[in-house]
């Protein structure tokens, strides 16, 4: 064989399992068909947290008369922030390839497809590997209606030449409500038109509820229960009719209404590969495919679409097979965050989830942040512990709030190692901070259980 492995993808999990798996010792050869660094480097996480402190800026400003002082807010220039975004990128993209080939991985550009279960071809030639592991990620999908390629997705919000003043974002995810805030915070009006009730699905309900409210406070436009029809251009503005007949007039419709993974083009169905209803290919939890040999990890699999959860992955691979350390990856207790404005922070199971496993107690405080009793800002902080009864285990700490995700990074440490509410509420909390609200809870909210979330 030419190599002893072959990674099919140069994003988070590509990378590193290349990376460590060179290392080790191990012939390496890895193909990238567009972004080294993969979605999150390029088009995704990183660029998008950018913007998110770009918008922050003009808040600070006019927050900034409540301490005291006069500063005059003149208009945003989206081109020079897209410029020095792209400089960024390209610094990051060139980390990349250089991490690779000083472990000595063998670096192909082009789309790589497979011949036989060990045969890939790749920018005109073919090579063959002991063991492959496919890390192709994922990429939005538009929704099926009459006009959706007249709208943008996320690929296309970090390449635009001039910030729309009008935009309607469709959907409720992560995307759509960090880009909310991304264009609302730097001057536009944004409407924002998801299906459920409230945003974020299978977050929360507390924290769901807060957002709805911090979204509105900011101006944004918010139409829950709803989905869009159809979507028309008018010269250069685009027309969107929602199911309930209601017409939006708009610079642009962003769809952030779900992303699919990337399995299109590799040749699957010739070595038997199988993917699973979500058409994400299905793996073990030792990461192998239905091809024993064959591996797969990160968005492509389609369960914890997380970066850090995708380098975990690629890491606990290439210890696996040949680093002598055998492991896997929980994917349980993984902490994630939303840039939304304020953010979103959580770690552990929601209530909603906690409750069908056995009565939790509930500790939940809202404040306003320190900051903006002076600010003047309508802001409110969220703040939750869920507690297993009969344990006293904190199994799930949820926030909205300004530090959100600095604050829970630490937390879910301690959730993880088993912490109980005990030791939380004997840890001295740092004053003042919002921080030391969740080493400060004593007074219980609620208790809640599987027939009460059944009522």
């Amino acid at each position: 064989m030419d190599f002893d492995l072959f990674v099919i993808g140069g994003g988070s999990a590509g990378v590193r399992c290349a990376r460590i798996s060179a290392g080790h010792g191990a012939r390496v050869g890895i193909a990238e068909e567009r972004h080294w660094g993969g979605t999150c480097v390029n088009i995704g996480c990183v660029p998008k947290k950018l913007l998110v402190q770009a918008g922050e800026y003009g808040g600070w400003a006019e927050d900034a008369a409540g301490f005291g002082w006069t500063i005059e807010k003149g208009p945003h220039d989206w081109g020079k922030l897209i410029a020095a975004k792209d400089r960024e990128i390209t610094r990051l993209e060139g980390i990349y390839r250089k991490l690779l080939n000083g472990a000595g991985a063998t670096v192909f550009d082009g789309h790589a497809t497979f011949v036989d279960d060990h045969t890939i071809e790749v920018a005109g030639q073919r090579v063959t590997a002991e063991r492959i592991v496919i890390a192709t990620g994922g990429h939005p999908e538009r929704p099926d209606i009459p006009g959706a390629e007249l709208g943008i997705i996320s690929d296309d919000a970090f390449y635009l030449r001039t910030m729309p003043r009008h935009v309607v974002m469709v959907g409720s995810g992560y995307i759509a409500v960090e880009f909310a805030g991304i264009f609302r915070a730097l001057g536009a009006e944004v409407h924002l038109v998801y299906r459920q009730p409230l945003p974020l699905r299978g977050f929360d309900h507390d924290i769901r509820e807060s957002l709805a409210e911090a979204l509105a406070d900011q101006g944004i436009i918010l139409h829950p229960g709803t989905l869009p029809a159809r979507l028309e251009a008018d010269g250069d503005q685009r027309i969107l009719t929602l199911g309930n007949g209601e017409r939006i007039a708009t610079d642009a419709v962003f769809f952030a209404t779900g992303r699919r993974a990337n399995v299109k083009g590799l040749g699957l169905d010739k070595i038997g590969v199988e993917l699973n209803a979500k058409n994400a290919i299905k793996v073990d939890e030792a990461l192998r495919t239905t091809v024993p040999h064959i591996y797969a990890m990160g968005d492509v699999t389609d369960r914890v679409n997380l970066t850090p959860v995708a380098t975990a992955e690629g890491h606990a691979l290439a210890d696996t097979l040949f680093g002598g350390r055998p492991r896997t990856v929980s994917l349980w207790n993984v902490p994630s965050a939303v840039f939304t404005t304020p953010p979103i922070a959580t770690v552990g199971l929601t209530e909603e989830q906690a409750c069908v496993l056995g009565p939790v107690d509930i500790y939940l405080t809202r404040f306003t942040p320190m900051r903006h009793n002076l600010s003047g800002r309508a802001r409110k902080t969220t703040m939750k512990l869920v507690v297993d009864k009969a344990t006293q285990k904190v199994v799930g700490a949820h926030m909205l709030g300004e530090d959100a995700a600095e604050i829970i990074q630490g937390i879910a440490i301690a959730v993880v190692m088993g912490a109980t509410k005990a030791d939380f509420d004997r840890t001295i909390g740092i004053h003042p901070t919002a921080a030391e609200e969740f080493v400060t809870l004593r007074t219980l909210t609620r208790t809640t259980d599987m027939a009460a979330a059944a009522d």
